[in-house]
């Protein structure tokens, strides 16, 4: 573990695309020579800088990653970043994807790819994702790795996603409240999204249908699937069941690995046990690049 320290240190920066007249901003950081490209997916009311919180390297995926040796494009998703109050050429599902494809490719050219592509989201970055992993244009990638995401809503949560729903852009102190929860879980600086806040686009509550659609685009997911839910999980149902739960969609994948983050909340990238999940994942990541599938004799889908 010590030795990722020095890495730590990293070169981060800020890129920003033309996406057909869009501006698409990213966090990058690039290894040498990398054994893959992940490209993040922050979730709500937030930005890519989710993945790389101002003055606390060890939780950044970002410099994390490089030191494993792969490069990071942490996307600002559509609405968010360069691209917020673009949302007029981004209101349906499809222009979404459209955009993040682009604003990807845009964001490689000229680097090295190492073997591929593994799309890494959280939370609401997941259903962006999920998409991307079940079109044709994913059907390379790596993997995927899907965090803090679920079909049912924890109970503590019912009501605050409700009110969420029916406006994303307004601050909610009851969705805050379990999305933060336990406080203990994160640095003291971070809790609460100190730092990365963002506001968020209007379309994030407009998914009437999205869990029936999730299942069904779940179920084309050809590559290999990574979940983790955290052990103190309060906006969707969590421990055993809501994994087993969720990995039950991913019937096209060759392998689905479920993880619980030991001491994590919702936000499992800015928490005290970061470097501990991204470690982990990055381990996944490693797997699929090599083109590890299910172990002889071992049930590769729910592993």
């Amino acid at each position: 573990m010590t030795s990722l320290g020095p890495e730590l240190a990293t070169a981060v920066r800020r890129q920003t695309v033309d996406v057909r007249g869009v501006p698409a901003s990213a966090l990058v950081a690039e290894a040498t020579r990398p054994q893959a490209v992940i490209v993040a997916l922050h979730g709500g009311a937030t930005t890519s800088a989710y993945f790389d919180h101002p003055g606390h390297p060890r939780l950044s995926l970002l410099r994390t990653a490089v030191a494993a040796g792969c490069t990071v494009i942490a996307l600002d998703r559509p609405g968010y970043g360069s691209s917020a109050g673009h949302e007029d050429r981004m209101r349906t599902p499809e222009q979404r994807t459209d955009f993040a494809f682009a604003a990807v490719e845009a964001l490689l050219e000229g680097r090295e790819r190492g073997v591929g592509v593994f799309l890494w989201a959280h939370s609401a970055g997941c259903e962006l994702t999920v998409r991307m992993a079940s079109d044709p244009r994913g059907a390379d990638l790596l993997g995927v790795e899907l965090a803090g995401m679920g079909r049912v809503h924890h109970p503590n949560s019912l009501r605050a996603m409700e009110e969420w729903r029916r406006d994303p852009t307004r601050a909610r102190p009851d969705l805050r409240r379990v999305l933060w929860y336990p406080p203990h879980a994160y640095p003291p600086d971070v809790h609460g999204g100190r730092g990365i806040g963002a506001a968020s686009p209007a379309y994030e509550g407009h998914r009437e249908n999205w869990q029936a659609e999730f299942a069904r685009l779940a179920a084309r997911v050809p590559v290999p699937v990574h979940l983790t839910v955290a052990e103190y999980e309060q906006v969707w149902l969590s421990g055993p069941e809501g994994l087993a739960d969720l990995a039950s969609l991913f019937t096209g994948a060759p392998r689905v690995v479920r993880h619980e983050q030991a001491g994590a909340g919702h936000n499992t990238s800015v928490g005290r046990t970061a470097l501990a999940y991204h470690l982990h994942v990055l381990a996944f990541v490693a797997e699929c690049a090599l083109g590890v599938r299910a172990l002889p004799g071992v049930e590769g889908r729910h592993g």
